[in-house]
């Protein structure tokens, strides 16, 4: 803490512009440091974990980021009212917002990164293209697009050969992105990317480039001092990605040439240098799988959501390099200091169903419960809330390992004892991609989602089945009242044979039938299918007539009712087809119907959204509403019925 106090720039208190886990890490830092810290938050996040973290929070405004975080004048409000020193963006939000770097400036604030023009020159992609070839960087064939009509794009497009993609100037995240594969498609495109980009940017600018299919996606960790002066933390590998959002990554990058290496590092220093650049930063390129010469993508100006895997490789803590940084004081390495060690990989925890097509998942955690040895960078906590305001993504596990396995099979290790109830998230998928041979030998690019999983991801057949009867068997034996103390659907014979249960079950991967085996060995049997249920016990929370069960990173909420009683009770339980149901967890955010209203088939009964998706429930026969059980403003899970409808009334 003294040496802040008498830095160039003193620190004694930073205010944290962000949320989640990103806001909780770099919390974890500054307490280290012994530094004030000061969180903001919305109305949504009014109990979040970085809040309860804090030493101080402040309320930015409603649940809309446009009102919360994305509000310059709000966190400036709150940085003066705190009497913080320092602002730190974190990433995302305002991040790399040049007017928000000016503001805190012109505040008296210190900003924790670059400087308002490194950040604006690198947030145009086009400029940063520019400023690349400039430096000698090699950059995707491509064409600026700046001012250029349709016809210029489309002229350019036969040049640079198809297939290519638009791109936004100011995008990010895969918005005002499109590939195009024949000249027929490209206008459409390009209307459709400016339309995009326009609205989630403010800048409709698109430009060109050569779409290099299926490539390794790498980056390199740089730092820069302001004064022309660079070093960089070693590669990444990022390629495994969905909707160019990266799912896993690691450091350093696997079966990487020497030689590309030396390549990657000096066009990465070579950009840092010619922006004057200050503070951590990343420099991004794709690579032709198999290929030698990596290509420029962009520059991002800020902390990257992966920076825990070159911490870990390189045994630095960036946050603090950021912070020493920003208050004058020299970094306290060398590069010839910076020497990789072992092998990191990173996976991110999000809150979505993949076997739904990745819909997000709301809820609240019952409990969160990391595994040993592992780090593990999270936003939630036993009691946290998920809503539908802000991105998916939750927590982020890390392993280190001597070699690229040791930590490969950590991470898996890590991921089947990681508990989450309460919350669909992605364990078990990545689990199962971590298995992937392409992932295991280190061939993954950034096709590897599509090649791996061409039909969708779905959980392991016997593994679903193993878990609910599993949690089926403890919901019964601890109930009082329960199936176990019934004579409907239960019959005991001689000691030696086994009592038989016959269960309807349901969770949020659909119903079924079940009966379990109760004898010397305990089994389950659904159709012509038999398990024994000789595997180790899953850990389990009750929650009413509910249980929660996670193994092997998969989980579940499951209840259980005989069979006898359940197929009685069809209608209740949302099985006849007269049922609306929520297809994800979201917003209601429309009803267009009451009860008593006569519909046709195709009307539409309701809207829902979560996260930037858009559902229109339709009445799937003519008939009339019985019962409309939300209303818009309503948060609902999956496979909740939402409206009963009788047929041909």
């Amino acid at each position: 803490m003294t040496e802040f106090l008498t830095a160039p720039f003193p620190i004694r208190s930073v205010l944290i512009a962000n949320r989640g886990e990103i806001a909780c890490r770099i919390i974890a830092t500054c307490r280290r440091l012994g530094l004030r810290t000061v969180a903001v938050y919305s109305d949504a996040d009014a109990g979040a974990l970085h809040v309860r973290l804090a030493d101080e929070a402040h309320r930015l405004g409603p649940a809309a980021a446009s009102e919360s975080y994305l509000s310059i004048t709000a966190i400036i409000g709150a940085a003066r009212a705190s009497g913080a020193d320092a602002i730190h963006p974190g990433y995302g939000f305002l991040s790399e917002n040049a007017a928000f770097v000016r503001a805190c400036t012109e505040a008296g604030l210190i900003f924790v990164g670059p400087s308002a023009g490194a950040v604006q020159s690198m947030g145009s992609k086009i400029e940063a293209r520019r400023i690349a070839e400039a430096a000698g960087v090699p950059v995707v064939p491509g064409f600026d697009g700046a001012g250029a009509s349709t016809e210029d794009l489309a002229a350019a497009a036969e040049r640079i050969g198809y297939p290519v993609m638009v791109k936004a100037s100011a995008g990010g995240g895969g918005r005002g992105m499109r590939r195009v594969d024949r000249a027929e498609a490209l206008a459409g495109a390009l209307a459709s990317a400016r339309i995009e980009a326009g609205s989630a940017f403010g800048d409709d600018t698109v430009f060109l480039e050569k779409l290099i299919q299926a490539p390794r996606h790498l980056e390199v960790q740089v730092f820069g001092d302001g004064k022309g002066n660079a070093l960089h933390f070693h590669e990444r590998d990022c390629s495994v990605q969905r909707n160019h959002q990266k799912v896993i990554e690691e450091a350093p990058a696997p079966n990487l040439p020497d030689a590309v290496r030396e390549k990657l590092f000096a066009s990465a220093l070579k950009l840092t240098r010619a922006i004057n650049y200050a503070g951590a930063g990343t420099v991004e390129f794709i690579m032709a799988a198999g290929g030698s010469e990596p290509y420029f993508l962009e520059m991002n100006t800020r902390l990257q959501v992966e920076h825990p895997v070159t911490e870990s490789i390189c045994g630095v803590d960036l946050v603090e390099f950021q912070l020493r940084q920003a208050a004058g004081l020299p970094l306290p390495l060398t590069q010839a200091q910076i020497v990789p060690r072992g092998h990191a990989i990173e996976v991110r925890i999000n809150a979505e169903r993949p076997d739904e097509g990745f819909l997000p998942a709301i809820g609240r955690f019952h409990d969160v419960v990391p595994p040993p040895g592992l780090r593990f960078d999270s936003g939630v906590a036993a009691g946290s809330e998920v809503g539908t305001s802000y991105d998916s993504m939750l927590a982020k596990l890390i392993a280190h390992g001597a070699d690229r396995d040791a930590a490969r099979r950590r991470l898996i290790a890590g991921l089947e004892q990681l508990a989450m109830p309460g919350v669909a998230v992605n364990q078990a998928f990545l689990v199962d991609c971590l298995r992937a041979d392409a992932f295991a030998e280190g061939r993954a690019t950034t096709a590897f989602l599509e090649e791996t999983f061409p039909d969708g991801w779905q959980p392991d057949a016997r593994q679903l089945l193993t878990l609910r009867a599993q949690a089926a068997t403890t919901l019964i034996d601890d109930a009082a009242g329960g199936p176990l103390r019934r004579t409907d659907g239960f019959r005991v014979t001689q000691p030696q044979r086994a009592g038989t249960v016959p269960l309807f079950v349901e969770d949020e991967y659909g119903h079924a039938d079940l009966t379990l085996l109760f004898g010397p060995q305990r089994a389950v049997r659904t159709g012509d299918d038999m398990v024994t249920l000789d595997g180790p016990s899953p850990a389990v929370w009750r929650d009413g007539e509910r249980i929660h069960a996670v193994a092997g990173g998969l989980a579940l909420t499951l209840s259980a009712r005989p069979l006898s009683e359940a197929r009685v009770n069809a209608r209740a339980e949302g099985q006849a087809a007269g049922q609306i149901l929520a297809p994800l967890a979201g917003l209601v955010t429309k009803v267009y119907v009451a009860a008593g209203d006569d519909v046709k088939a195709g009307n539409p009964l309701l809207e829902m959204e979560a996260m930037k998706l858009v559902h229109t429930l339709l009445a799937p026969f003519d008939g009339r509403v019985g019962r409309v059980a939300c209303a818009a403003g309503d948060i609902h899970g999956a496979k909740t019925v939402l409206i009963e409808m009788e047929e041909g009334v």
